[in-house]
């Protein structure tokens, strides 16, 4: 899948007024990717609101989506206030909910301001491109997980680390990358919300492996995200240069906790993310 491509999988058809329907694109996983539903309800969310933009959402993933199956999305106005703006999402396919999100938007107002500092990273001009260390080391994958580890993406991305990308020794729970759209974004704050979304679910539910010794791509392993939550906290345009930077603070239980703060170049933190995610060891290890 293209820049173009993406831009196009973000534009929902409307069925009626609260009543989208979205189309699905294979990126390689056993399942609907789970950004694609994040960006497209949120998608479906904005598209019931004007003058007021989505400051905060949060998700959960119920059942895996059918990639041959269009995703309808239902939207509920639960309320329309003097500040703020709350709408649920509940996706749909065959008669079944797969996904519920709330979403809570606010009209714009000034106010204290402060932030974590951007950390020290490489620029994204002297790392290599994530696709192209994806692709060298495709043939050791398992065949299980080769098809979604050699897809074409539509996001750029640049490891912090990239040296450690798969290294299945044991790594501190962290990691980071510089992420951008490839391609002129029309000047939507919403569809850059999306796309932030999107991208999101990349490599972040991984973090919570990398003190084990094991990655997303290890053969065997069971791994699904639960829910998600993401807050924006400031503008920013995916078509220019983000740094994604993921840590993980906890795993008990097959899950595992993790976190992502999302800077502009200039250093402004512009949105936080955190996923909880099932994260089943290899049966083989697991006896």
């Amino acid at each position: 899948m293209n820049p173009t491509e993406l831009l196009g999988l973000l534009t929902l058809e409307r069925l009626d007024s609260n009543l989208f329907r979205g189309q699905n694109q294979d990126i390689g996983a056993v399942a609907v990717f789970g950004g694609q539903v994040l960006a497209q309800a949120l998608v479906a969310a904005g598209e019931t609101v004007e003058g007021r933009e989505a400051h905060s959402m949060h998700a959960y993933f119920l059942r895996p989506g059918n990639k041959t199956v269009p995703i309808i999305y239902e939207v509920e106005r639960v309320r329309d206030g003097g500040s703020f703006t709350t709408r649920r999402v509940v996706a749909i396919q065959k008669g079944e909910p797969i996904f519920i999100l709330s979403v809570s938007f606010q009209k714009a107002e000034e106010g204290y301001s402060h932030q974590l500092e951007m950390p020290d990273v490489p620029a994204p001009e002297d790392l290599p491109c994530e696709s192209e260390l994806r692709m060298a080391m495709a043939e050791s994958l398992p065949e299980e997980r080769r098809a979604f580890f050699t897809s074409v993406r539509p996001v750029e991305m640049r490891p912090i680390y990239p040296h450690d990308l798969w290294d299945k020794s044991d790594r501190p729970p962290e990691q980071g990358f510089w992420i951008r759209v490839n391609t002129k974004v029309p000047d939507s704050p919403m569809l850059h919300r999306a796309l932030l979304a999107y991208t999101s679910d990349f490599y972040l539910m991984g973090t919570a492996l990398r003190p084990h010794g094991e990655r997303f791509s290890s053969e065997g392993m069971q791994a699904a995200s639960l829910d998600h939550s993401m807050w924006f906290h400031r503008e920013f345009r995916m078509d220019e240069w983000v740094l994604y930077m993921m840590e993980s603070t906890s795993a008990s239980g097959s899950r595992g906790l993790n976190f992502g703060k999302f800077y502009s170049r200039d250093g402004t933190l512009v949105a936080s993310c955190t996923q909880e995610g099932l994260i089943r060891r290899p049966r083989a290890q697991a006896k």
